[in-house]
């Protein structure tokens, strides 16, 4: 079975949707995944400067097949969201739009920014992982 790595972009503002996306991921029968993301429970300490910081996430993104990023409107204006889309682009790593359960709207940078946009749900995001990423 294969196993996708994959880095969880989001806001600490919003962690719970970070969560819920994780939920979503495991409640797909038969789809494997390595979560390298920084969530609010296990954050990059080690970084004294936003450089250090940075660094520490172009780590976190190198080995994965795939960028997730929250669309959520909040997603224009977070510093970091923006800074690893510049990273996951540079890499040219996929990076893939979740649309957060219920928005009207996204982020027009992160939609400008995807290889994919899926809805919320675990087929939609499953299905576009599995789409545009190689294991």
């Amino acid at each position: 079975m294969q196993t996708y790595h994959l880095f969880i972009s989001h806001s600490w503002s919003y962690p719970h949707a970070h969560d819920n996306l994780v939920r979503l991921l495991n409640a797909k029968p038969g789809f494997t995944f390595k979560n390298f993301s920084v969530p609010t429970d296990n954050p990059i300490v080690d970084a004294q400067t936003d450089k250090q910081l940075e660094t520490a996430i172009e780590n976190k993104i190198r080995p994965c097949s795939a960028v997730l990023i929250m669309a959520g409107m909040y997603s224009t204006y977070s510093t970091w969201i923006n800074k690893e889309i510049e990273i996951a682009k540079r890499m040219g790593k996929v990076i893939i739009a979740v649309k957060p359960f219920g928005a009207e709207r996204i982020s027009t940078v992160v939609r400008d920014a995807a290889h994919a946009e899926c809805a919320w749900n675990t087929n939609s995001i499953v299905n576009a992982i599995r789409l545009h990423t190689a294991v």
